[in-house]
């Protein structure tokens, strides 16, 4: 029997924009190291209004059926700040994306790659970054090792077979990004631990914890240094206050004031470390693999978030200021903000593991503090491009 014609049609309805979400959840539902996200969070994504991304990117979402039964989704979309940063960084002029791909097979794979280059072509792009689902400060780049364990919270899991299809639709890989793997309960090595106790005595240095009851103000400074950090990094766009109020609110029932740390000098703040509760552990066994958690699991979800223990950790971002990164204050800012994050993570949560990432494959002074604390490397994401 001859297998029924695809067809790819822009998301019109409500019902598109449910099979659209839905899709993910079908066509992952037998990897057991697929993260199903909470269905309302995916949904809250892509609705332009609630995602304040939408509020300086065009987009649009794609479905593709065969027979009418959706076999694959994607979206394209455009940043106007993305469009406005240097072409040496990654983004620039003329560069659009698409991201959230999902398909059935590689004939689907690649017709939704295709459309989705089109309507890029037609909004006059001239070259792709991909995957990006929607921005580099969400889920980056497609996961390329690493597919044996699942993900940390806020990072993402792709199915193997996507990486020769990608590759095979004429995409080059221009970035890959890693995350880095290390035993928490484990001390660092004598030298790191020099460096600490040097700083330690240094009257000029504080390295506090973030005080809730101040958690906006805290969040706009975190945010500050984050963007002059991140500022000279490839792919940076910068985030919008609208985006740190929306990330603040998101993230805040996993705030906990001791796995987070801002560092001042001379009474400045420089740097700042963010460590998260790996809240994806929970999920994996709460959520349900639509999405959907049951009364009970809702019920596990809530009294984990009261009391996150035990729970490994991930550290999603750090940063310090840009005029200090060259200097060896930096190395042991970071480092005395590690420390005392493990401390807490071991004694306050019982945490085993540790990640760290995402982190560029050229940053030298992360990979070097990676390495120094003797972590190693368990996950990587490639960023693709192509001109259109």
């Amino acid at each position: 029997m001859a297998q029924a014609e695809l067809i790819i049609e822009p998301v019109a309805n409500k019902a598109d924009f449910n099979a659209f979400i839905d899709l993910a959840y079908r066509l992952n539902v037998d990897d057991p190291n697929w993260l199903p996200n909470l269905r309302m969070e995916e949904v809250e994504k892509f609705t332009p209004g609630k995602n304040p991304f939408f509020a300086h990117a065009r987009h649009q979402l794609f479905l593709a059926r065969r027979g009418g039964r959706p076999v694959g989704r994607i979206s394209a979309h455009i940043d106007e700040l993305a469009l406005a940063q240097p072409v040496e960084q990654g983004m620039g002029p003329g560069t659009g994306n698409w991201g959230a791909i999902e398909a059935e097979d590689e004939a689907s794979a690649k017709a939704l790659i295709a459309t989705a280059e089109d309507w890029l072509r037609a909004q006059g792009m001239t070259r792709v970054i991909a995957p990006m689902n929607l921005s580099v400060w969400e889920e980056p780049g497609l996961l390329v090792r690493g597919h044996d364990h699942p993900p940390m919270v806020m990072m993402a899991h792709h199915a193997a077979r996507y990486q020769p299809w990608i590759e095979s639709a004429g995409y080059q890989r221009v970035k890959t990004l890693y995350t880095y793997d290390l035993d928490v309960r484990k001390e660092y090595p004598p030298l790191i631990q020099r460096i600490i106790a040097s700083g330690e005595k240094n009257p000029k240095i504080r390295v506090r914890e973030v005080e809730l009851k101040r958690f906006d103000e805290e969040a706009a400074i975190i945010c500050d240094i984050l963007n002059d950090a991140w500022s000279d990094n490839w792919g940076f766009v910068p985030f919008t206050p609208e985006e740190i109020a929306y990330t603040g609110k998101k993230l805040k029932p996993l705030v906990r004031p001791d796995l987070i740390r801002i560092a001042e000098y001379e009474g400045e703040p420089v740097a700042f470390m963010m460590t998260l509760p790996d809240l994806n552990a929970v999920q994996l066994k709460v959520n349900g693999r639509n999405g959907k958690p049951s009364p009970l699991g809702w019920l596990r979800l809530a009294l984990w978030l009261r009391k996150p223990y035990p729970a490994d950790m991930r550290v999603p971002l750090m940063g310090v200021r840009k005029r200090l990164q060259a200097s060896r204050l930096a190395s042991q800012l970071a480092f005395m903000m590690i420390e005392y994050i493990r401390r807490a993570a071991v004694s306050h949560y019982a945490a085993v593991r540790g990640e760290i990432g995402w982190v560029l494959e050229d940053n030298q002074g992360m990979v070097a503090i990676a390495d120094a604390i003797d972590s190693k490397m368990n996950r990587e994401y490639a960023i693709y491009d192509k001109l259109l």
